[in-house]
């Protein structure tokens, strides 16, 4: 299997290429964020107000990296789980995120919102965050600074790997995982 390169920001047709299996390789800027971070971000949107960031084309990779060690950019960097930021997702996808890395499943609704809005989830490999975190070039901390591990993260990524779980296509690979090996043999 080949990889699938996505470079953002990302755009509804590069989304719509992805179906659910696929292994991505990311480059590019993503944020990050967590669920202090998105609830600030929620509230930021129910206020009329603008986000810290250009959302468009956007990922956020869900992460709370550790302290970065003597001449490196950033500590290990391995994906929180996910449906903690489910509240929250659908209102930033709404706004033109187009993709979102963590792991475990989402729900429903977050899944809705990905069909109707053009978005994706990919999975990064848990227990990697050592190797993950040689993909990340730059970090810097765009907002939020006070919730320390969870302050938003703007980080320059070369070949960030992940994998599609949800595509636009409404398929999801834990499901379709399932089915698979429940199969009588």
């Amino acid at each position: 299997m080949d990889w699938v390169r996505i470079t953002t920001p990302a755009t509804d047709e590069d989304i719509r290429k992805l179906k659910a299996g696929d292994r991505v390789l990311l480059t590019g800027y993503i944020y990050t964020a967590r669920d202090a971070a998105h609830k600030k971000l929620v509230e930021l949107l129910d206020e009329g107000k603008e986000l810290p960031f250009d959302i468009q084309g956007q990922f956020i990779y869900y992460v709370g990296p550790s302290p970065a060690k003597p001449g490196k950019v950033i500590g290990s960097a391995g994906p929180t789980t996910s449906y903690r930021m489910d509240s929250y997702a659908p209102r930033l996808i709404e706004q033109g995120l187009k993709g979102m890395v963590g792991k475990g499943s989402r729900s429903q609704e977050v899944r809705d919102a990905m069909v109707n809005h053009n978005a994706a989830y990919l999975a990064a490999v848990g227990g990697a965050a050592a190797l993950i975190a040689k993909s990340i070039q730059e970090a810097e901390i765009i907002a939020y600074e006070e919730l320390g591990a969870e302050a938003i993260r703007k980080l320059k990524v070369v070949d960030f790997p992940a994998i599609v779980v949800n595509d636009v296509h409404g398929n999801d690979l834990y499901e379709e995982g399932v089915k698979q090996y429940s199969q009588p043999m």
